[in-house]
């Protein structure tokens, strides 16, 4: 049986709290840009980008997949598992990189080599990943974890006066 999951053990986003988010970010790209597509970088960014593209009327999305987790923790080698095409081809000038949370960076840095005139756009931001992002909308302290609703699950809690 997992573990409980608790209020003390790091953010937790709520399915609302991520489209609330991802408008705001919306808000804060509208600034004239014509931008060419999305970037949807895998797997965190997939949800935000689809209320992002909602939200800016655009439909050319595509993805960036690249895996640097280990077993639930930051792996520190970044291996590209499919690039987004057209969006390398042109160094992703004119186009908007999505993902959920930028942590220590090493995915960013990844996706950066590989679209450097890309703009990139996070909901959240630890300090480490900070100057690696374009746009972001809260920042996270370093040492907490974010628990986002498409990795986790209801259950049970018990309560605080019988813990």
């Amino acid at each position: 049986m997992p573990t409980p999951i608790t209020d003390t053990d790091g953010m937790i986003v709520t399915w609302p709290d991520v489209h609330r988010d991802a408008k705001y970010l919306v808000r804060k790209l509208l600034s004239g840009q014509n931008w060419k597509g999305i970037v949807a970088l895998t797997r965190g960014g997939l949800v935000p980008a689809a209320i992002v593209a909602r939200e800016m009327d655009m439909r050319l999305i595509d993805t960036l997949c690249i895996s640097t987790y280990e077993e639930q923790e930051i792996g520190t080698q970044a291996t590209i598992l499919k690039a987004p095409e057209t969006a390398a081809a042109e160094q992703g000038e004119g186009w908007l990189l999505i993902d959920d949370l930028v942590d220590t960076g090493t995915t960013l840095k990844a996706a950066r080599d590989l679209l450097p005139k890309a703009h990139f756009a996070t909901l959240y931001a630890k300090p480490e990943g900070q100057p690696l992002v374009d746009t972001f909308l809260h920042e996270v302290p370093q040492d907490q974890w974010v628990f986002f609703p498409w990795d986790t699950d209801l259950q049970y809690v018990v309560p605080l006066a019988r813990g």
